[in-house]
């Protein structure tokens, strides 16, 4: 009732993709948890003017308070799970497609909004004008992903998105379909059957990726059209195609805080900003602080099988500690020698896991066992030698070390007696070494 009755509509630039409108008071998408109308303050007619509050008069439940002011809470945790999804790529970053400048280019999450039934367009294909139903569209796969100037991975959904667009298209128009590729990645469970019912539909497929996307007509019939200029790699030829509407599959991009994310939590980040797992294939789930966990898109481009997987391998692992109720800690542990420690807080700053810390009574750093995991990070960097690892102290290495290189020696003198012919004094030299 409450969003029936605002008089106030605004632009919806996140969920609408900027094609629809919503109330000053909405609830944020469809089957939101909580399923509860929010406030949007900037908006707001009572929050601009200091008038209106018609929600507030036609609330039955007398559940709208404008005094409510935001709450920061604090919660202790034993386990954390990141989930924080991704940026779809901006593909205005790819101006010599004309996203933004050309009417007529749509972005994946523009094409998602004008294809659903509850979307702005109550699931009508239509242009920018919101009448014109296209008669030939392309689809451009790749927009962001695989490219040394943007990013260079698979985004790993481009291809199964882009055909089903295709498949979209065609259920919803007659218009005529290109998809344009690079390479078709379809490897999951029905996809490559997926994608030959989309050739079986009509689907025109060009192995190339388009150079650009121009409103420049050459000849008549590209008059009126957007025209895509590309190198045809199947047949060796510069080809243009003039249609009526342009799909852009946008690729995924880490969250734009991603590293502040993994520095708050102590896990590491690639260099193209994705989470680092414990094993990217024998631990997946996990990180190198314990008790923090990755699932979906945080940790690198998934599909929605493959995030809906990891995230309830992410929730069994942590009711599993739950249900433990005892840590297993690793025995490698590093620890800080008081009568030693200068105080200098070097080791604090270095530490990957935050389990040193300071004490200010006795001047000195002491380590959480339960939180370091042995890396020798800290041992490496004290100055004073004050801390050592479990098992690796310096008598402990050198030990191993005179080990290794009798070891050594015994073997050069076998080998001597067996091969007299070997060189063996260029091989002791290089044991020396």
């Amino acid at each position: 009732m409450c969003q029936e009755k605002c008089p106030k509509k605004v632009l919806d630039e996140v969920f609408e993709a900027g094609l629809g409108y919503r109330k000053a008071i909405y609830t944020p998408f469809d089957q939101a948890v909580p399923r509860t109308p929010v406030i949007d303050r900037a908006n707001c007619t009572y929050y601009e003017k200091g008038t209106c509050k018609a929600c507030e008069k036609f609330c039955e439940t007398n559940a709208i308070d404008f005094n409510q002011e935001d709450k920061i809470l604090t919660l202790q945790v034993g386990n954390i799970i990141l989930a924080t999804g991704y940026d779809l790529f901006d593909a205005r970053k790819m101006q010599q497609y004309g996203y933004g400048r050309l009417p007529n280019v749509f972005t994946s999450l523009e094409f998602e909004r004008l294809s659903n039934s509850a979307g702005p367009t109550n699931g009508h294909i239509v242009l920018r004008d919101g009448v014109t139903e296209p008669r030939s569209v392309a689809i451009v796969h790749c927009v962001g992903s695989r490219d040394k100037n943007h990013n260079s991975y698979c985004s790993a959904i481009c291809c199964m998105q882009s055909l089903k667009f295709a498949h979209l298209v065609k259920e919803h128009t007659e218009a005529t379909i290109y998809e344009f590729y690079i390479d078709m990645r379809t490897a999951g469970k029905g996809y490559d059957e997926f994608y030959q019912r989309i050739m079986e539909e009509g689907g025109i497929f060009v192995r190339g990726k388009p150079a650009e996307i121009t409103d420049v007509a050459r000849t008549p019939e590209e008059e009126g059209k957007l025209i895509l200029q590309v190198e045809d790699t199947l047949v060796g030829q510069q080809r243009r195609f003039p249609v009526d509407m342009v799909i852009l599959s946008s690729g995924l991009e880490p969250r734009a805080d991603a590293k502040e994310l993994a520095v708050r939590f102590g896990i590491s980040c690639s260099f193209d900003g994705w989470a680092i797992e414990k094993h990217p294939k024998l631990d997946p789930i996990a990180t190198m602080t314990e008790g923090v966990y990755v699932a979906g898109c945080v940790s690198g481009p998934k599909d929605i099988p493959a995030s809906v997987a990891q995230g309830a391998a992410a929730a069994a692992r942590v009711l599993g500690r739950i249900q433990q109720k005892q840590m297993n800690l690793e025995p490698i542990k590093a620890t800080v020698h008081a009568e030693h420690c200068s105080g200098c807080r070097i080791c604090n700053t270095m530490c990957p896991y935050n389990a040193i810390s300071f004490d200010d009574v006795n001047g000195v750093s002491s380590i959480n066992a339960a939180m370091c995991q042995g890396c020798g990070t800290c041992v490496a960097a004290c100055p004073a030698g004050a801390i050592s690892g479990s098992g690796f102290s310096d008598e402990q290495v050198l030990a191993q070390i005179e080990g290794l290189l009798r070891v050594g020696a015994d073997g050069l003198a076998l080998r001597r007696s067996a091969y007299p012919e070997t060189h063996h004094d260029e091989i002791e030299e290089a044991v020396r070494a």
